[in-house]
């Protein structure tokens, strides 16, 4: 699976990236989406229990994080606005998501319709973007102490998720992104018809390491 010496750094239209693929041709492909101050080396933590068949890009966010914070945004910090991002935050970052997934499609060769993809914390709530903004190209998501982003949830309509199986992790402890709205978000995306696991832990802004073997699972299962 990925080391330091078989992924790459790509830089494309704006995008700096890391890309495996493994040796034989790939059958799926998993976007890694970091969170807040995250940049793209962030995720591989999230990649020792996946199976061999993955290609994957880990990108890093477009924006940088404030100086004192160090690291990238998935959206643009404006005075006044500090706090969970909306909708209206995240939407051109889901949208060029869309086309750097296009670009690593070509890379590896394939010319799958769907990707899966793993999002912890800010990165969790711009899978979600993406899911109810393009949910033809998703197959399978797992949020990692996420949230739905305040405005995606006037997008989702019945049966508007019923193809794509989701994954939430959460802690119990999480004080940066509450449980509570954790289940909220759940109850949301069940409204659209979304297939959903839950794993809690009584940890606070982090995965388990019970989430982290159940995520494997979770990605493993076809």
């Amino acid at each position: 699976m990925p080391t330091a010496n078989n992924t790459t750094i790509i830089e494309k239209d704006g995008w700096v990236f890391r890309f495996f693929s493994p040796s034989e041709n790939p059958s799926r492909v998993l976007l890694l989406l970091h969170g807040w101050t995250g940049d793209e080396q962030s995720m591989w933590q999230f990649t020792h229990k996946l199976p061999e068949n993955y290609a994957i890009i880990a990108p890093r966010a477009p924006y940088s994080a404030p100086a004192d914070k160090g690291g990238y945004s998935w959206r643009e910090i404006k005075p006044g606005t500090w706090g969970a991002p909306t909708f209206v935050d995240l939407h051109l970052s889901a949208d060029r998501l869309v086309s750097l997934v296009d670009f690593g499609l070509a890379v590896t060769g394939t010319d799958f319709d769907r990707v899966d993809v793993v999002g912890f914390s800010q990165g969790g709530a711009l899978a979600l973007t993406l899911s109810a903004l393009s949910p033809e190209r998703v197959n399978k998501v797992a949020v990692l102490s996420g949230f739905l982003p305040s405005g995606v949830d006037e997008l989702l309509r019945p049966n508007l998720l019923n193809h794509i199986h989701f994954f939430w992790a959460h802690g119990s402890e999480d004080k940066i992104i509450p449980i509570e709205r954790g289940r909220e978000s759940i109850r949301l995306l069940k409204s659209a018809g979304a297939n959903i696991q839950f794993c809690k832990a009584d940890i606070g802004h982090r995965v388990s390491k019970s989430c982290r073997y159940a995520l494997g699972n979770f990605l493993s299962e076809s």
